[in-house]
């Protein structure tokens, strides 16, 4: 299996799982042969452990996800042979030929001579520079509570109302010669009455909707200002003066 560099980066910590797909452990360190090319993987397969079996890449098929699945069960992994967790020494010839053995290799391939053994890869020194970026958002809570209350009171009205009353004139007309036959001529005391009327202001009440009143509710989006401080990585690199190289 041909890996890119930044596959083989990607492999430490990924999960390695046997051919059912039930994992196995995780990649702790990669082995490269004398050109190069990774060729085997030690597999963490213990919180606490101090030893990591061994397993070829060969064979095995980095999935989309990042994780590594090998052509093995979870058992035969699990046997291999094993390395010290951290090990930097180059696998030795017995190492090779006992995995070899384990897995039922031809052994060809890339070259593996006592001279030249898998080393394991370190890559280029390099650190990770990580910053905190602000995510601002917002969150809805209470802010009060809006009423509407009725409530009575009471106050004077003023108005005016015309009202009508009856008033009395004496009035006198002479009686000409030809109304003298017809009309009475007796003398003595008499009475005559006339009925009056006047009107005065009667008030009522009467209950009269006049209008309606509810509440609405309008969104009403603002800018505030959010001021918070956040942290970032600067990296200085040291390097002597006459191997410094700008770009």
């Amino acid at each position: 299996m041909r890996l890119t560099e930044q596959q083989i980066r990607s492999l430490y910590g990924q999960d390695v799982q046997d051919r059912s797909g039930a994992k196995i452990g995780t990649v702790g360190q990669v082995w490269a042969d004398a050109a190069g090319e990774p060729t085997w993987v030690s597999v963490q397969t213990g919180v606490m452990g101090h030893h990591e079996s061994m397993a070829p890449l060969e064979a095995a098929r980095m999935q989309d996800d990042g994780r590594l699945r090998m052509p093995y069960d979870k058992a035969t992994v699990r046997s291999a042979p094993a390395v010290e967790a951290g090990a930097e020494e180059p696998l030795g010839t017995d190492q090779l030929a006992q995995l070899y053995r384990h897995y039922q290799l031809s052994g060809q391939g890339a070259v593996r001579t006592p001279e030249q053994p898998p080393q394991r890869m370190t890559g280029a020194p390099e650190v990770v520079r990580s910053e905190e970026r602000l995510r601002v958002g917002t969150q809805s809570e209470p802010a009060g509570q809006a009423r509407l209350r009725k409530r009575v009171v009471t106050e004077n009205v003023q108005t005016t109302v015309p009202v009508e009353h009856d008033e009395v004139s004496v009035v006198h007309e002479p009686i000409g010669e030809a109304d003298r036959t017809a009309a009475r001529a007796d003398i003595g005391d008499e009475q005559r009455e006339m009925e009056l009327r006047a009107e005065h202001p009667v008030v009522s009440k009467e209950r009269v909707p006049v209008e309606r009143v509810r509440l609405t509710r309008d969104e009403v989006v603002e800018e505030q200002p959010v001021n918070a401080q956040v942290r970032r990585e600067l990296v200085d690199a040291d390097v002597p003066e006459r191997a410094r190289r700008d770009r």
